[in-house]
């Protein structure tokens, strides 16, 4: 298991950089208490990406740690939060980082992601999809470069399982709470995966509810079903598709009741909780938001200047 220390524990004093990124969490977890009894997990407390790629980049690469990691190539597809902790920890694990991405890279990840010094290769497609990441792994391959695939690497679910499902875990023991239905995005299913079978071994009978874009949509962080994404249909009950449009409202709704600037895919399952709670009544939540606002000024901007 993964184990995160590192701080004194008292002042949040950290004597190097390593022991910071391991060793302040938990993440908070926090009551939307004008919703009703509905908890958040604010994944954007993540220090590197702002987002909950940190753990699953750590997840991936912790079996590389005992190795000579230092000056290694690593190669992933990822146009988005992965690429950005991949690209922080390549800085402070001395490793070389090529990410692979999407012609359709936002100009802020881009930019992002150069400062951080990560080579970017622009590939002329569409969408990272299962024929897109296994041809990453065969260049990794030719270049003898580590290849992570997030998208297929059972160390994805597993971390979250033992890690972040257990702080979570944890965290509702700590305050006698048992939640009854969780709320969260369908990307490459590491986390909502991963977490939901904590919750089950932990609390019982949870319902599941899964967050995708609706068809002709796109959202960054979170994919449809059907895009190749492992492990999920096992454990989920429920489907709801949104579109990036109620995305930005559901990112409106939250920053003007709670003052939080939450990002898209946090908004697409806020709105999606709002629609299972008028089916499901009111009963103990819990909303995963991966990460926060300030990659997508651009794109919600557009939308708020059309109305």
């Amino acid at each position: 298991m993964l184990v995160f220390a590192g701080s004194d524990g008292k002042n949040n004093i950290f004597s190097s950089v390593l022991d910071f990124v391991n060793g302040f969490y938990p993440t908070p977890l926090v009551r939307f208490d004008r919703f009703g009894d509905v908890w958040v997990k604010l994944e954007f407390f993540n220090p590197l990406s702002r987002s909950i790629k940190d753990r699953t980049v750590q997840f991936l690469l912790r079996r590389y740690l005992n190795d000579e990691l230092r000056g290694r190539l690593v190669f992933e597809a990822s146009s988005g939060n992965v690429a950005i902790a991949l690209a922080a920890l390549a800085n402070i694990y001395e490793y070389r980082y090529r990410a692979y991405t999407t012609r359709y890279l936002p100009e802020t990840t881009e930019i992002l992601l150069k400062v951080l010094g990560a080579e970017v290769v622009k590939v002329d497609r569409e969408t990272i999809n299962e024929e897109f990441w296994h041809w990453v792994g065969e260049e990794a391959a030719r270049n003898g470069a580590i290849n992570l695939n997030q998208f297929e690497n059972v160390n994805n679910p597993e971390g979250h399982y033992h890690v972040t499902g257990e702080e979570i875990a944890q965290q509702f023991r700590s305050i006698g709470k048992t939640p009854k239905v969780l709320v969260a995005g369908i990307g490459t299913g590491g986390h909502i995966t991963g977490i939901a079978r904590r919750l089950k071994d932990e609390f019982g009978d949870v319902y599941i509810v899964g967050v995708e874009p609706a068809a002709g949509s796109a959202i960054p962080g979170i994919k449809r079903l059907e895009s190749g994404t492992r492990w999920v249909r096992e454990i989920i009950n429920e489907v709801v598709d949104v579109s990036l449009e109620d995305a930005v409202k559901g990112v409106i709704t939250v920053a003007r009741n709670t003052g939080l600037l939450v990002g898209l895919s946090s908004g697409a399952v806020f709105q999606a909780f709002l629609r299972v709670r008028e089916g499901l009544g009111d009963v103990t939540y819990l909303l995963i938001f991966p990460d926060d606002i300030y990659k997508y000024v651009d794109i919600i901007s557009r939308f708020m200047n059309s109305t």
